[in-house]
């Protein structure tokens, strides 16, 4: 197996990974299919019409119906895609260890024998209701049975990609022991995973899968692809790709079908609540909610599940395509506004935007603008860069002697680069009847979101590739006041603050007010440019 990189943004990337029977792209998505129930729920066939070129099947459920036969995998299922097998945790976490016999060396030996592409180890898994010291038992369980198939992983990893899913589930610093010990296995095993957030899932508690997923992608090896088990809901893919998950599973498509739930990218709804289908997928361009209603129970779930998985091909897709395009930060925000365990999952995201900008890419190659529309756009990766470089370069500047005289003016959003803009020329030009030379200042663009931006940088990226509205909310006039008030507050420098009533945040009223209300302004003048709005 091999893993090359083709596009980032965010700590989410496209990939190949290129396996026995063919490459995956990813972001990926893997249909669970039912090894021998799968033609009376949507033909393979079918699943491979509708976009997907790889599945996941549980090799326990084989070797049970087969009392351990050997049989290959992809001769089984009759498909010619890459083939995916896990090991039977999901029963164990539904049905637990008293009704669940596995043992995991006998079942990695069958699923060697079945050759698929990835296989998964017999983990334990952990279920949101465990206590630490189950938690800790599952994780420590787990990492036994990866060192225990080692003899197997190690003499079929020319031909199968094993995964060892990293278990402590919502017991965060109990999964982060047991992700930084899974490293230790990085050169045998190929993928990392994700274990046991399923329960999470269903109950749409995305705030613990992030952290779920954060935790195992900043502790596993950067080089190695993420899988995340039961990832199959179309708001939370985008969730976790920008966190790094690189492949999912889930039956969540047939699963929903079977309980008449159709599937959209901004929340589930009961089919008998719809009167119009909201998709032009060719299952929704054929009929409406009341033509299924009306359907055989195993005709109207065989067209949603197909439904369902159109609308998963979507959210990956669109996924894949705003990171091409830097805009993955901008459909999470998309995303937030849609559903109330977005909104939660995009805003725990944001905790770890400082580890997320480390990863997130400095320079994009089609020069691609931010678009800056909310207040979580003040956390977006390039502006929480830009801030840095900020509080280095007033370290520097501000520590020379003798201290230059500072000159603060608006950075209008209509008119980039600011270096070159109608109100800095204006600002040049009161300088100059001054007879003062500009260069003597310290010269910076004050605006929302980005606060202070000094002169010399403004042709650079970001700063005159952004789209940004023009009216500001108060969250945000008070983070840039707040900057300034920090920069002319010491009053160790003389400081010429122009305004200009074109925008409330540059406005006379509202700078001079709040500036002259917190700091001694005998050492701060105040130039209005703009004249009447």
């Amino acid at each position: 197996m091999s893993f090359e990189l083709k596009d980032k943004d965010l700590a989410g990337r496209i990939g190949r990974l290129k396996l026995r029977t063919g490459t995956v792209e990813t972001p990926a998505f893997f249909p669970v299919v039912h090894p021998f129930r799968q033609s009376q729920d949507v033909p393979l066939e079918r699943i491979e019409e509708l976009g997907f070129k790889q599945v996941i099947t549980n090799a326990y459920i084989i070797k049970r119906k087969l009392e351990g036969r050997s049989v290959r995998v992809h001769e089984l299922l009759n498909f010619g895609g890459v083939v995916m097998t896990d090991s039977g945790a999901y029963q164990l976490l539904v049905y637990g260890l008293e009704r669940v016999a596995i043992d995991p060396v006998e079942l990695v030996e069958f699923e060697e024998a079945l050759e698929p592409d990835i296989a998964v180890i017999v983990d334990i898994p952990t279920p949101d209701t465990a206590t630490v010291e189950e938690a800790r038992l599952s994780a420590e369980e787990t990492l036994r049975r990866a060192h225990l198939s080692l003899e197997v992983v190690e003499r079929s990893s020319d031909r199968i990609a094993w995964v060892l899913p990293v278990q402590g589930g919502v017991h965060l610093d109990v999964l982060r022991r047991s992700a930084e010990r899974s490293r230790e296995l990085a050169e045998f095993y190929s993928i990392y995973a994700v274990g046991s957030p399923v329960k999470a899932l269903e109950k749409y508690d995305f705030r613990k899968v992030v952290d779920m997923v954060y935790t195992v992608k900043s502790s596993a090896p950067l080089d190695k692809p993420v899988h995340l088990f039961g990832g199959g809901h179309p708001l939370l893919i985008p969730i976790a790709v920008a966190l790094g998950a690189d492949t999912f599973d889930s039956a969540s498509y047939i699963l929903y079908a079977r309980d008449d739930r159709y599937m959209t990218d901004y929340g589930t709804f009961r089919l008998d609540s719809l009167s119009y289908f909201p998709c032009s997928c060719p299952v929704c361009r054929r009929f409406e909610p009341g033509d299924l209603v009306e359907m055989s129970k195993e005709e109207r779930t065989r067209l949603l599940a197909e439904h369902n998985l159109s609308v998963i091909n979507k959210s990956v897709r669109e996924t894949k395509e705003a990171i091409k395009e830097g805009r993955l930060w901008e459909l999470l925000e998309r995303l937030a506004r849609s559903h109330p365990s977005a909104r939660d999952a995009f805003g725990r995201l944001i905790r770890y935007v400082g580890w997320i900008e480390e990863l997130d890419t400095r320079f994009r190659g089609l020069g691609r603008g931010v678009f800056l529309t909310e207040v979580t756009s003040y956390h977006r990766p390039e502006l929480v860069r830009h801030r840095r470089f900020l509080e280095e370069y007033l370290g520097r500047e501000m520590s020379r002697e003798p201290r230059r005289p500072i000159a603060l003016f608006p950075g209008d959003p209509r008119d980039k680069p600011f270096a070159s803009s109608r109100v800095y020329r204006r600002a040049l030009e009161f300088l100059s009847r001054e007879g003062s030379d500009p260069e003597e200042y310290l010269r910076f663009a004050y605006l929302p979101f980005f606060d202070l931006v000094p002169v010399e940088v403004s042709h650079a990226y970001p700063y005159s590739q952004f789209e940004v509205s023009l009216s500001a909310s108060k969250s945000l006039s008070r983070k840039m006041l707040e900057r300034i008030l920090r920069l002319v507050g010491s009053g160790e420098s003389e400081a010429l603050v122009f305004t200009c009533r074109r925008y409330s945040w540059s406005s006379p009223e509202f700078v001079e007010k709040r500036i002259c209300g917190a700091v001694d302004c005998s050492r701060v003048r105040f130039v209005e440019l703009c004249g009447a709005p």
